[in-house]
């Protein structure tokens, strides 16, 4: 997959000049662009199915009970759920409606606004985050940080820095 991605200033170090809009990468440039697309995919398919194998839920399920459970209202609207995982409100939903029926969350009313619902987790719901959580983060750790050395680690999380929008974290 090729990208064409132009920013606004090039950051200090960048090479000026490495193609023209339309112009296709570079090899240089081809080589990260691909390596994140193939490393965020493989690390994403390996954890879903571990997850999948583990507890009976996905990845995506999993970032909503987290989301939900680490919420300092232990509620949270599903339009939220939407942005912070990158799911339609429309798939959110029908997310929400499964892990429903699975009794792992609730829909309740919304304190703030009569017409919304929030979700909040049951019991279930609990006991199963905290059970997919240890494993998760360990699959996250095995898979990618444990790959990598601190300083390594540390220019990772300032290069996203850089390449991530403000406001977008």
């Amino acid at each position: 997959m090729q990208a064409n991605v132009k920013s606004e200033a090039a950051p200090a170090g960048a090479a000026a000049g490495r193609g023209a809009d339309g112009e296709p990468l570079t090899e240089l440039e081809l080589g990260a662009w691909r390596g994140l697309l193939r490393a965020h995919a493989g690390m994403v398919r390996r954890l879903d199915a571990d997850l999948r194998a583990r507890h009976g839920i996905t990845l995506t399920s999993y970032e909503a009970l987290m989301l939900v459970g680490d919420s300092p209202s232990s509620r949270v609207r599903i339009s939220e759920l939407s942005r912070a995982t990158l799911l339609s409100i429309s798939g959110m939903s029908r997310m929400i409606d499964r892990l429903e029926r699975e009794g792992l969350v609730r829909r309740e009313p919304c304190e703030d606004d009569g017409r919304g619902a929030e979700v909040a987790l049951t019991p279930s719901g609990r006991g199963r985050l905290r059970a997919a959580r240890a494993s998760h983060l360990a699959g996250v750790r095995a898979e990618f940080l444990e790959r990598l050395d601190d300083d390594e680690l540390a220019l990772l999380g300032e290069m996203w820095g850089r390449i991530t929008p403000p406001g977008e974290a």
